[in-house]
């Protein structure tokens, strides 16, 4: 067994390198509501129907299931048990989909890619109900047969049922150890559904001991997590609200256990918004992080986009009479920003962060750069099997840019934070001490700064982690302009 370049598994036979689909859309492609509808007269459920219309514009449309799913959810009317159904068939498929096609290709008489994507998602969502659902062999077989036939697909009726039926024939636990690669970091990646590269990613951070309590909490589904605007509620009121619990962390922060936040009436009326933890603490430590003279509230979110701590930075720049500039190089996440800050004292600019064109002088910068998003695999299961460790080396380049023009706008003795939503170290400290050796940087320590969050790492930056802190794996680091920079 062998990693492809993106990083899945790879049987050494009859995988092939991807499912076979069409080079555009046929032009009598079913819409979804036809499709819907077929599945529906082949005898296939709703709850079913949806996770398959969903992994479908997954795999086709490179669509994300968190944004799809919710939609597709209240176009079928689906709530309570079967809602809950269809989100675990649809985020269980997707997180296990590197284990999902080890097993189909060993249980298929052809190779992965000359299976049709329609088939082949099929057969994902079947051998996932078979490996990880209570759900009865039989009637997983039944329905991935007829949902081949309801999507276009009757003549690979034979091969999904001789499919799904080999698949019945061993336990989940035989397939696994049939499956599982020699060496202990691999057999952690492969049983926990993680790319070998992501394992060893993580695995530097950690000992051996703990890597499979990460990788386990990183496949886990996480709770949601509140932010309430400061100056228009408190946590604990949001959290009366709510029902929820207040924030280990955050002041601002409530976990939503259950229940669709958007039903949450403060949510509803702008006073309140879904956000990280972490991320409301990276946010924070931008506004509270030691600054050499006075602050004269010129604030600057150099990388904005979508807005979530854009939207904190303004919340607390209007108690402390500061200003915003946010900066966002493209258009229609600009306008995301302008939505959800308002009527707070922040300015979207639609600009590149490493020439904004803006006059330096900022008592403070936030440099939330674009990542891997490795340390957010939790919230959007499919990334995972997306991601190329080949795409590390052309971000690293863009954030150590973007740091060198938050070099450039910040004033001295003025503070730069600069976070990430991945743990891999050449996307956090490979970075931050590439700013000390070659931008005449100060590391200051950011501990202080996590509001008593502990085993953070031993450098003077913060690294959370699903596992340890109930966040997303997220990092910062903050870095003073020392005055006599010039």
């Amino acid at each position: 067994m062998s990693l492809n370049e993106s990083g899945g598994f790879r049987s050494r036979s009859k995988r092939g390198n991807a499912p076979k689909r069409p080079a555009q859309p046929p032009k009598k492609q079913q819409q979804p509501r036809q499709r819907q509808a077929k599945l529906r007269l082949e005898g296939v459920d709703k709850p079913r129907a949806v996770a398959f219309e969903v992994l479908t514009a997954v795999a086709t449309q490179d669509a994300y299931a968190n944004l799809v799913l919710p939609k597709t959810l209240r176009e079928a009317r689906l709530s309570g048990r079967d809602a809950a159904f269809a989100t675990e068939l649809t985020y269980g498929s997707l997180r296990t989909q590197g284990v999902l096609d080890e097993v189909i290709a060993a249980a298929s008489s052809r190779a992965l890619s000359d299976v049709h994507v329609d088939v082949l998602t099929a057969l994902r969502l079947g051998a996932y109900q078979v490996l990880y659902t209570r759900v009865e062999p039989h009637a997983a077989v039944d329905t991935t047969v007829r949902i081949v036939g309801a999507a276009g697909q009757p003549r690979a009726k034979g091969f999904a049922n001789a499919v799904m039926r080999t698949i019945t024939r061993k336990t989940p636990e035989q397939w696994l150890d049939q499956l599982t690669p020699a060496g202990e970091v691999a057999a952690m990646a492969f049983r926990t559904a993680h790319p070998q590269w992501i394992a060893e990613s993580f695995a530097r951070h950690m000992p051996t001991e703990e890597l499979a309590r990460a990788l386990e909490e990183d496949s886990a589904r996480p709770i949601v997590h509140l932010v309430a605007r400061p100056g228009e509620i408190s946590a604990e009121e949001l959290a009366l609200i709510s029902g929820g619990e207040e924030g280990a962390y955050s002041p601002y922060a409530v976990y939503l256990s259950s229940g669709d936040p958007r039903d949450v009436e403060p949510v509803k009326q702008g006073l309140a918004a879904v956000q990280d933890e972490g991320s409301q603490l990276i946010a924070r430590a931008v506004t509270i992080a030691p600054i050499d003279g006075q602050d004269q509230g010129k604030w600057l979110d150099l990388c904005a986009g979508p807005g979530g701590k854009a939207a904190l930075l303004g919340a607390l720049a209007r108690i402390d009479g500061a200003h915003v500039d946010a900066v966002e190089v493209a258009p229609h996440r600009a306008k995301l920003i302008q939505k959800v800050t308002g009527d707070l004292p922040v300015t979207v600019h639609v600009a590149d962060g490493r020439e904004p064109g803006l006059e330096p002088g900022f008592d403070r910068v936030l440099v939330d750069a674009p990542c891997s998003g490795l340390g957010a695999l939790r919230r959007r299961p499919e990334a995972r099997w997306r991601k190329s460790e080949s795409d590390i080396a052309e971000l690293s380049q863009l954030q150590r840019q973007l740091l060198a023009s938050a070099a450039k706008l910040v004033r001295p003795g003025g503070v730069i934070v600069y976070s990430t939503c991945s743990p891999d170290l050449r996307e956090t400290r490979e970075i931050v001490n590439h700013a000390v050796a070659h931008l005449g940087l100060e590391e200051l320590d950011a501990h202080d700064l996590a509001c008593g969050m502990d085993n953070v790492g031993t450098d003077k930056s913060v690294q959370m982690w699903p596992h340890r802190h109930g966040t997303d794996a997220m990092f910062f680091a903050v870095l003073k302009r020392p005055a006599d920079l010039g």
